[in-house]
């Protein structure tokens, strides 16, 4: 293979210190970061995520009457994903709900893109009358470590002493030390796990990793992961003029099942009717640079969609994007043009995700 355009980005590696340790979009080849993530195990740094606590006998109660998931039934240590919606099912946010292992008090933690907290309090305070719920940032106080890559599993329990057992996506274990938690998720084309622990504890986690030999890498791996499994994040593919169930995460984070809350009446309308005008989908390239956000997507004159995110994929030896296309053109190997370029690229629409996650 060719080297890859990942390599030039080399140049714009932002880095911040943090306790001692380093958290950067990438801490050298992002192309040799990638293939330690798919072949073998990375720790990348997630502590910049949103963290948000609910804790009160109605914590579940009060979610459930909120988000598009069900919350209610949640057993201790359990979670899912769910997005929170205005009255027209705009996205507020989109995020992963955990109940902590302890069954009293009924503690809730939730995680979001960066940069989120103030917006989902100030929603969460909007609701919350009378139920008896605390809502308390803990963006600061906790940090968030992503052990990813098919040796991963093997690698948490191995440096934690933990056994992970049937867990389940978004699920809570707790960890005796350093005290926290360990969380798997699905979202990311490759296994992968969260050591959750006290912020001060970050150093620490980092250190012990890095002890097994798991080598670091950056944000912009984690990017390319999540892309290639076909996860939208806020900022990018969502925002509060985003219509929720375009954004194709029905089957993970919607239930049409449980009761009322804000939002539903047009997502079930939309479910009925069969009235959903844009999908996010995924499109492919042969070319090696990938398409610029914003991008404009056309078949023949007519234009049917925009580009979100692009990334060049390794695995898959070509560009990626994904991008809200029209009705009509959803459908894997529909050929498009995408602009930029002046003369445009040609694109293959592709269904999501581009590589599943796997054990």
């Amino acid at each position: 293979m060719s080297e890859s355009p990942l390599n030039a980005m080399q140049a714009n590696a932002v880095f911040q210190e943090d306790n001692g340790w380093r958290v950067a979009d990438h801490f050298g080849d992002p192309l040799a970061e990638y293939r330690q993530a798919t072949e073998g195990v990375v720790r990348i740094d997630l502590s910049h995520r949103t963290r948000i606590e609910l804790v009160g006998p109605e914590a579940a109660i009060f979610l459930h009457n909120l988000c598009s998931n069900d919350t209610k039934s949640l057993k201790p240590g359990m979670g899912c994903e769910a997005f929170f919606c205005n009255h027209k099912a705009r996205v507020i946010g989109h995020v992963h709900l955990s109940r902590l292992p302890a069954p009293e008090p009924v503690t809730i933690w939730l995680d979001a893109a960066a940069g989120q907290a103030e917006g989902l309090l100030a929603y969460l305070n909007r609701y919350l009358i009378s139920e008896r719920v605390e809502l308390a940032d803990l963006t600061s106080t906790w940090s968030q470590m992503l052990v990813a890559g098919p040796e991963a599993r093997a690698t948490v329990e191995g440096v934690f002493s933990v056994a992970l057992g049937d867990i389940t996506p978004w699920q809570f274990v707790p960890l005796t030390d350093p005290a926290g938690f360990v969380r798997q998720r699905d979202d990311l084309s490759v296994p992968a796990y969260e050591i959750w622990a006290p912020a001060d504890k970050a150093k620490e986690i980092w250190g012990l990793l890095a002890e097994r030999n798991v080598s670091p890498a950056g944000r912009q791996v984690f990017d390319m992961l999540r892309m290639e499994a076909g996860t939208p994040v806020m900022g990018k593919e969502m925002d509060d003029q985003r219509f929720v169930v375009e954004t194709n995460r029905i089957a993970q984070a919607i239930s049409y099942t449980k009761g009322c809350y804000l939002g539903q009446e047009p997502i079930v309308m939309a479910r009925d009717r069969g009235q959903i005008n844009r999908m996010l989908v995924g499109l492919t390239s042969a070319d090696s640079e990938p398409m610029t956000p914003g991008s404009k997507v056309f078949q023949g004159e007519t234009e049917i969609g925009v580009v979100t995110s692009s990334t060049f994929s390794p695995r898959l030896e070509c560009v990626i994007a994904l991008a809200y296309l029209k009705r009509g053109f959803w459908d894997a190997g529909t050929t498009a043009t995408v602009f930029p370029p002046t003369e445009g690229r040609a694109a293959t629409v592709s269904a999501l995700p581009f590589v599943p996650p796997s054990e």
